[in-house]
């Protein structure tokens, strides 16, 4: 199978919608909101964006270069600059995509859910410990979770099924614009309620006295995590970009609108929740059990709490449409598989994986209260999973990644990939050196904080 037979993007644009599309997802909406609650804003969030571009930018532009250079899924784009030794860094990306679409797809599935109950108006009158007992009986639920879960991964395959100009650029082309419209729509929603000064306020008043090294430790996770690194995405993404693009530019915008979506998404849900006077959850059971019974009390609320869901569920299909894009490049190009058949194969696999997350939220009380690596904390698949891919296996692919370009690829190589296409103000030098010295470093602290005890969720 020649490259050409892989796919490619039709232009830079449908790179970067895919791309961005990846990074845009559930962590974004309802987990940064969270962790700056928690660590008091303003500050935080200055921490966190230096962060954004000393870590995620440099390891994003790495991952670029990998894919670009080689034409290649990620197993054998380690292959083919770094030998055998090193292809097992792209397995363990594809291995992480493959088990965290198995899981993902399940807490997307209950945005459908709940995109119909908003429509049905399910909320009405409800009173938030009604709706949340709601919640809790829906995720007891066998059949609801495997039906959701099982239609999620569907229209996942559907996309994957159609090629990576035609199926993938194509979708996201639709689904990021839709998406940011329906977030604009929300923003001037929220920031006409009486919490919106204090919100702002809040999110954008920097105070360095409420900063603690807890926070800049959670600042440099999040700056990692969020956009989608360590799991061999961005380098299967690159992989169909054509020699000319830009990779610095195209970094920089994916990183930028990853980074906005985040800081709007806290700009739509504080001024709600200051409004009526609550407090963010990590769980995300936030948007399933507290954001229905706010939109009922909104005026207009029954038409933005279906546009709310609608968003979240655009946001979580732009990103397992990438992780199962991992998988399938691999069996496409190591097996010359068929993309049908590699997408309806892994497809089918990762969801049968995902039933027993999709079984182990109390729908199934073995599955919900085995554990299975004896960590106390640790119970069930899902939380499993969810422990090992945030804990471990990102944080080690990433820190890989990082290594191999920074000290291991060629000079030469990285100098020609990196000019190859328009320059912005972040000049090779720049790269280089947060690339070896910085990104490796910050994510090595994030795998010795995790060995002391600290987890990343």
């Amino acid at each position: 199978m020649s490259n050409n037979d892989r796919g490619s993007w039709s232009s830079r644009f449908g790179f970067v919608v895919a791309a961005a599309g990846s990074a845009i997802g559930l962590g974004n909406i309802w987990k940064f909101p969270y962790i700056t609650y928690e660590n008091d804003g303003g500050a935080f969030v200055l921490v966190y964006l230096l962060c954004i571009v000393a870590i995620g930018i440099p390891i994003m532009t790495a991952e670029m270069l990998i894919g670009r250079k080689t034409q290649k899924n990620a197993v054998g784009a380690f292959k083919e600059l770094g030998g055998n030794k090193w292809k097992i860094v792209g397995g363990l990306g594809v291995v992480t995509g493959f088990v965290l679409l198995s899981y993902y797809s399940v807490i997307a599935g209950w945005t459908l859910e709940y995109f119909f109950k908003s429509v049905s108006g399910s909320f009405n009158g409800l009173s938030e410990q009604e709706v949340g007992n709601q919640f809790g009986t829906f995720v007891t639920n066998p059949f609801k979770q495997v039906f959701w879960h099982g239609l999620f991964m569907s229209l996942t395959v559907f996309v994957i099924m159609g090629g990576v100009a035609k199926g993938i650029e194509r979708v996201t082309k639709i689904l990021m614009p839709v998406l940011l419209g329906i977030f604009v729509i929300l923003l001037i929603q929220s920031l006409q309620t009486g919490g919106a000064g204090k919100a702002l306020t809040f999110l954008f008043r920097p105070n360095f006295s409420e900063l603690t090294f807890d926070s800049v430790l959670e600042a440099v996770g999040h700056s990692f995590f969020t956009l989608s690194l360590g799991m061999g995405t961005i380098i299967t993404y690159g992989s169909y970009m054509r020699k000319g693009d830009s990779l610095p530019k195209s970094a920089l915008i994916v990183s930028g609108l990853d980074t906005c979506i985040a800081m709007v998404a806290c700009m739509v849900i504080y001024p709600i929740i200051f409004s009526f006077d609550l407090v963010p959850t990590k769980s995300a059971g936030i948007l399933f059990t507290t954001l229905p019974v706010i939109f009922v009390k909104m005026p207009g609320g029954t038409f933005f709490a279906p546009l709310f869901f609608a968003l979240v569920a655009f946001a979580a299909l732009t990103s397992t449409i990438s992780l199962l894009e991992v998988v399938v490049s691999y069996f496409v190009d190591e097996f010359k598989w068929e993309r049908k058949k590699a997408t309806a194969g892994t497809g089918f696999l990762i969801f049968m994986l995902g039933i027993l997350s999709a079984l182990s939220n109390g729908a199934h009380q073995g599955l919900s209260n085995l554990n299975i690596i004896g960590k106390t904390s640790t119970v069930g698949f899902f939380n499993t999973f969810d422990y090992l891919v945030s804990n471990w296996m990102l944080p080690i692919g990433g820190l890989l990644i990082a290594v191999f370009v920074g000290w291991i690829l060629q000079s030469s190589v990285k100098e020609e990939e990196f000019h190859d296409g328009e320059q912005t103000f972040f000049k090779y030098n720049h790269w280089n050196f947060l690339l070896r010295f910085v990104s490796p470093v910050a994510v090595a602290i994030i795998i010795i904080a995790v060995i002391f005890g600290r987890e990343f969720q």
